[in-house]
């Protein structure tokens, strides 16, 4: 039986956590519904609200406030909640990527050509980003993987926001939405096999593993997944009634899902690499059966994107100092964003030209895959937490993921009437 000082410190506890848990559900929620007016993805709403919880703004103007409200004892809490929140996210994109349009003959071809260029020319020019300051932004740190993580940090594309974007424009169903996210469904693919790998080798080095080990075992559960969980997700959606047609999500089913998400999570976990590439496999498992899809995202997602996400951003948020920056700054910021913008736009432009797209749809594509936000801000946070990227050189990464998703917007406004393509009223664009 707990004492009563155990007692009540465990309540203070919770009362820290339930205020600032209070705090980051308004303030996400304020500043969605502010981005999504202003044309916005509501998510960059969310991401920047995280920014304004941090010491980028509160810390700077109340700091015993902040100090008071994000008690460093209490961080631990929120990234259990973070984590847990990108696990069932990670499940939910796998689950909903599709697939399925790569089969279709006449856009596979610009698929590829858009998948190729949108990941090699990014992932050069991170590699060229990360050579070049490395000596300057983080000379004690191990220079192969802070290099490799700028490459995969610029390769990156945000398939969730990107999903939204192409619904808030109604382009999901058009030619050009269709080569979109079936191209940054690939280049994300590509990204996380290479930030796996990249993040075995590192956590390899650090415990005296070795990394074909880590490889074999991954490639063995990705065989499990493929021969044994697909079949038996099948399966389970069929006994649950969702195989042939629409219903809810049946409590037994849920619980066997959250149970096989969990599980993979724990496998990568125990591989060496991070738990969330365990929720995308599961995710991975489930995604033909596009009844139990729609029916997850209706119970589970709207949680996922109402609460979960904003404490992941809040999180980043907290870890993002941009009055950190000087002057002195200003010109790797600068390269960092003018590297991550060009080396997106004009590969992809090029290759959706070569692909028999017009000028102004292959602008409209170049512009879609340079949205990066929440699967960067991913990438960034394991990144940090391995230690191999700097506190600076994270908030000019942060704040180049809310940049060029910042953009997209704007440019389809200017692009679409140029490609024949009306626009949708503002504010239509995410929720």
């Amino acid at each position: 039986m707990e004492s009563l000082p155990a007692v009540f410190a465990n309540e203070a506890y919770l009362a820290s956590v339930l205020g600032q848990l209070l705090v980051i559900l308004l303030v996400g929620r304020a500043m969605n519904r502010l981005f999504v007016a202003l044309g916005q993805p509501g998510a960059v709403g969310e991401i920047v609200g995280g920014l304004l919880l941090g010491p980028s703004l509160l810390g700077a103007l109340a700091p015993a406030l902040h100090a008071e409200l994000f008690a460093p004892e209490t961080a631990r809490t929120l990234f259990v909640i973070g984590q847990l929140g990108l696990v069932l996210l990670m499940f939910e994109i796998g689950a909903d990527f599709a697939f399925d349009r790569l089969a279709e003959p006449r856009l596979r071809r610009a698929v590829l050509l858009v998948a190729a260029a949108s990941v090699a020319v990014p992932f050069a020019a991170g590699l060229a980003v990360g050579l070049v300051t490395h000596a300057q932004q983080a000379p004690g740190i191990d220079r192969t993987a802070y290099v490799l993580f700028l490459g995969v940090a610029l390769a990156i594309t945000a398939v969730p926001i990107l999903g939204r974007i192409l619904r808030g424009f109604d382009l999901h169903r058009t030619p050009v939405g269709v080569v979109a996210i079936a191209a940054a469904a690939l280049n994300d693919i590509a990204g996380w096999l290479l930030l796996a790998a990249i993040a075995a080798s590192v956590m390899a080095s650090f415990d005296g593993g070795f990394l074909p080990t880590r490889l074999a075992a991954l490639g063995a559960l990705a065989l499990a997944v493929r021969f044994l969980l697909l079949p038996l997700a099948r399966t389970l959606v069929a006994r649950a009634g969702l195989a042939d047609g629409p219903g809810p999500v049946p409590p037994s089913l849920m619980a066997i899902v959250l149970a096989i998400a969990f599980g993979l999570a724990l496998a990568t976990e125990a591989i060496g690499i991070f738990a969330i590439f365990g929720g995308f496999a599961a995710g991975y498992a489930f995604h033909r059966e596009r009844h139990f899809v729609e029916a997850w995202k209706a119970a589970v997602g709207r949680f996922l994107l109402v609460f979960f996400l904003p404490v992941f951003f809040t999180l980043t948020g907290l870890r993002t100092d941009i009055l950190g920056l000087t002057l002195a700054d200003l010109p790797t910021l600068a390269l960092v964003l003018g590297a991550a913008i060009l080396a997106k736009i004009l590969p992809t432009f090029a290759a959706a030209r070569l692909a028999g797209f017009s000028a102004a749809e292959s602008w409209v594509l170049g512009s879609l895959m340079n949205t990066r936000a929440l699967m960067e801000l991913i990438v960034l946070n394991i990144a940090r937490d391995l230690g191999v990227l700097p506190p600076k050189m994270f908030t000019m990464l942060v704040l180049m993921a809310v940049v060029t998703t910042m953009m997209t917007g704007p440019l389809l406004r200017l692009l679409l009437p140029r490609a024949g393509h009306a626009l949708p009223p503002r504010g239509s664009g995410d929720s």
